[in-house]
């Protein structure tokens, strides 16, 4: 049965790493939900996490292949784990004297920030689970949503290494 996976790799910070990673996926016809990249402590070596959909033999195929890519360090599947994942999105709202109000209470039962506000609209800045913001985005489209940006997600294991897994 096909799920969601969330996958994470460390890379060497080495040109056209992130195309050839991408290239595997789209060379075996998988899809990437969300893919995102940022540094580590080490300025060496970066995390990337990708979401995707796949059966488990699919996702043990993508991650022999991944672990074959010179630039790859290390792949670990973080569903089936105990992990947090997060993502950011910043929104731009309709909004004016009449509506003001009722968005500035959603923002805050969403713990969110309003982070530019224009006669017009407002930007907000929601931070949580995919599940978060989504609701997020129900509850607020009635207003007029006129932008959206979404970062994808970033997970880490709630375990100290991912080898405290693995017996």
């Amino acid at each position: 049965m096909k799920h969601k996976h969330t996958l994470s790799i460390s890379v060497r910070n080495r040109f056209g790493a992130l195309t050839r990673i991408a290239g595997l996926f789209s060379g075996r016809g998988y899809n990437i939900e969300s893919l995102t990249v940022g540094p580590t402590d080490d300025p060496d070596i970066s995390t990337m996490t990708i979401v995707t959909i796949g059966d488990d033999a699919i996702i043990e195929q993508i991650t022999k292949q991944l672990n074959k890519l010179v630039d790859v360090i290390s792949v670990f599947e973080l569903t089936g784990h105990e992990f947090v994942a997060h993502e950011l999105m910043l929104i731009k709202v309709q909004a004016n004297v009449s509506n003001r109000s009722e968005i500035m209470q959603i923002t805050d039962i969403f713990n969110a920030s309003i982070v530019s506000i224009h006669k017009e609209a407002l930007i907000i800045e929601v931070t949580g689970s995919t599940r978060k913001l989504d609701s997020f985005i129900e509850l607020i489209h009635p207003f007029g949503i006129i932008e959206l940006g979404r970062s994808g997600q970033v997970g880490l294991l709630r375990s100290t290494k991912p080898t405290d897994l693995i017996g």
